[in-house]
């Protein structure tokens, strides 16, 4: 028995090393002037992304170091706060195999890899939660809420992520209290041709501060809903300002979909939204009105 549990466990060793091996081509670090480095991921020829958080506001270049010790300087390309997602170009990178894009399985042990600073670390755990597609209070749209079971420094966040398989779940971000999640593969692709192109990814806006709040109780029945969105500020010359959108309203919904939270605001908002028409019900001084608002681009900064 004990030589079949050590076969076992070097059959799981042997197999992860391969993993690490699979990886190892697509680990970059990425250091900014004046700040540590961090992680990213070899995501296609020449283009490396990583986590938009772990980067200071005004980085422009970076020097990237690939994981066969190879030095190259990276101009940004891009950047968008709404799925968390950063691009740099870098000339002279090879392109990366390519990795099938993996399913996530709750249960499932995936692989989380980094740049350090003599080469690469990797963190073994399990897929702890899977939920679906979110939108973020930046109004960015997640394809799946993939949370795992590890714990990450902050220079480690932005590797590439694998499952057992050797395929490719995504890239590692910190999210709330220390939370380890993934953005997913085709979160990743659905982004990176506007970030490479236009530098951003547009996306709709009203100019709105939003709190969830209770319908008052005379109103719900007349609302068909008993939550709804105060308004607690308008942004100056915003599409709210221009709607004549105010401080106190309650905002019931947007193009006849009712809305109780922030990230369902963001999710009526998305990139086909902007310059468009659109219908807002919202409750002001007892009553219950309508109003009509041209979609703006949410500004950058």
């Amino acid at each position: 028995m004990p030589d079949i549990a050590q076969d076992q466990l070097a059959q799981l060793s042997e197999a992860l090393a391969e993993r690490t091996r699979l990886a190892r081509p697509l680990i970059a670090g990425v250091g900014a002037q004046g700040h540590r480095m961090r992680s990213g991921t070899l995501w296609r020829k020449d283009v490396v992304v990583a986590s938009e958080q772990a980067f200071p506001p005004d980085v422009a270049q970076a020097k990237v170091t690939l994981a066969d010790g190879s030095s190259l300087t990276a101009q940004l390309a891009g950047r968008d706060p709404g799925t968390n997602i950063i691009a740099f170009r870098l000339d002279g990178a090879p392109d990366p195999a390519p990795l099938q894009a993996a399913e996530p399985r709750p249960g499932a042990l995936a692989l989380a890899f980094a740049a350090a600073e003599n080469g690469v670390s990797a963190r073994l755990g399990v897929i702890h939660s899977l939920g679906p597609t979110w939108h973020s209070r930046a109004g960015g749209r997640i394809d799946r809420r993939i949370t795992l079971d590890i714990a990450l420094a902050r220079r480690e966040e932005g590797g590439p992520v694998l499952d057992a398989a050797g395929g490719l779940l995504g890239i590692s971000t910190l999210g709330p209290r220390g939370q380890v999640l993934v953005i997913p593969s085709t979160t990743v692709e659905g982004v990176l041709e506007p970030l490479l192109s236009k530098g951003r990814v547009e996306r709709g806006w009203l100019g709105l501060a939003l709190q969830p709040v209770l319908v008052p109780a005379a109103l719900q029945s007349q609302a068909g809903q008993s939550r709804g969105l105060m308004i607690m500020g308008v942004s100056r010359d915003s599409p709210a300002a221009r709607a004549n959108l105010q401080p106190g309203d309650i905002l019931l919904a947007i193009a006849g979909e009712s809305v109780s939270s922030p990230a369902m605001v963001a999710a009526r908002l998305g990139p086909e939204s902007v310059g468009q028409q659109i219908e807002l019900r919202l409750i002001r001084a007892g009553g219950i009105l309508t109003l009509g608002a041209t979609v703006g681009s949410r500004p950058t900064g």
